[in-house]
């Protein structure tokens, strides 16, 4: 007895036998970027929750806020800490939170009222990190580089739809990095030996930043991930590389963040797939490639400056991890009633 197949499933059973498998394609999420809010000096107060509110009613799959809790010139007091974990707190989607300058770096400044800033830094490591996951009333499991409470609590990273995402506490004011005894004394009721200490500080999270960094990569490229997101609060000095006689990032009030961005660079050369750096410290939007300068690109990285106080927006990033580009982003403008 012969057995006929009929030619239309003879072609299909070639074309299953010929075709190679190709990886399985990965859904898209969206997620949010915010900071720099709420300012209660510049009247924040009253915008907010339209801000919170959007953010509450999108798509997202979560949101990372870079810093800044408080505007830089009210105290460091401890109502500030509590009163943002109950911002967080009603957020239904989970929400990252990676610290700003206001909230450890400035506090030393009289009108901050004249805290230590390490201090400062101890209070964020052990309130505002209160359990290993993120905030928010759904919440996602972190990797942590320290433990709960201790130094580099702040530095964490998890993956997500084919993206790792790395949170580093690089902020503002240099990254902690005090240039002279001027700038140690402007304003301020630190002494020489806090000066001392808070360098001291700044070498070791630096190289802390560093390793983190590193390791983040060696995990997106164990995941085969095709997007890495990077967040951190400061402003390293971006903007100026787009004059091609002067560069931003090599003055001296941008020195704190030389070691890391050189590793940043160069864990970006080496990866296959697309970079997403977000900062705020400057308050307005941008999106941009400004390393390494303007006629010679850095095509894998791209920048995201999110808004800040007065402008109390977010900023939507569609991913589709089986696009080239991986990363679509869209700047949310929030209506106020």
């Amino acid at each position: 007895m012969i057995l006929r197949i009929a030619a239309p499933v003879l072609l299909a059973l070639s074309l299953a036998s010929c075709a190679a498998p190709g990886p399985a394609p990965v859904s898209g999420f969206a997620f949010g970027l915010w900071g720099d809010m709420p300012y209660k000096k510049a009247g924040d107060d009253s915008k907010l929750p339209a801000v919170l509110a959007s953010i509450n009613q999108s798509n997202i799959a979560f949101s990372l806020y870079d810093g800044d809790i408080k505007d830089g010139s009210s105290k460091c007091s401890d109502d500030v800490y509590s009163d943002a974990l109950k911002m967080f707190a009603s957020m239904v989607k989970p929400v990252v939170y990676i610290p700003g300058d206001n909230e450890w770096t400035d506090c030393h400044r009289l009108n901050n009222g004249g805290y230590d800033p390490l201090e400062r830094l101890g209070h964020i490591r052990k309130v505002m990190y209160p359990s290993m996951n993120s905030l928010g009333q759904t919440q996602l499991p972190l990797e942590h580089q320290g433990q709960a409470g201790q130094k580099f609590v702040e530095n964490l990273r998890f993956s997500h739809g084919g993206v790792v995402f790395v949170g580093v506490n690089m902020p503002g004011s240099n990254n902690n990095l005090i240039l002279n005894a001027k700038e140690c004394s402007n304003k301020s009721v630190r002494k020489v030996a806090q000066c001392d200490d808070a360098n001291a500080e700044f070498l070791e999270r630096d190289s802390a930043n560093v390793a983190w960094l590193s390791a983040s990569f060696k995990a997106a490229q164990a995941q085969g991930a095709r997007g890495v997101v990077v967040v951190f609060q400061g402003d390293p000095g971006f903007d100026l590389p787009e004059t091609e006689d002067e560069d931003e990032s090599l003055a001296a009030e941008y020195s704190g963040y030389r070691n890391f961005m050189a590793k940043l660079v160069h864990e970006t050369e080496q990866f296959k797939g697309q970079v997403l750096v977000v900062h705020g410290d400057t308050h307005f939007f941008k999106m941009d490639k400004p390393l390494y300068s303007p006629t010679k690109l850095l095509h894998n990285l791209t920048r995201v400056q999110t808004f800040g106080s007065p402008s109390l927006h977010w900023v939507k990033v569609t991913v589709n991890p089986n696009s080239p580009h991986v990363f679509e982003v869209q700047p949310v403008i929030v209506h106020q009633p």
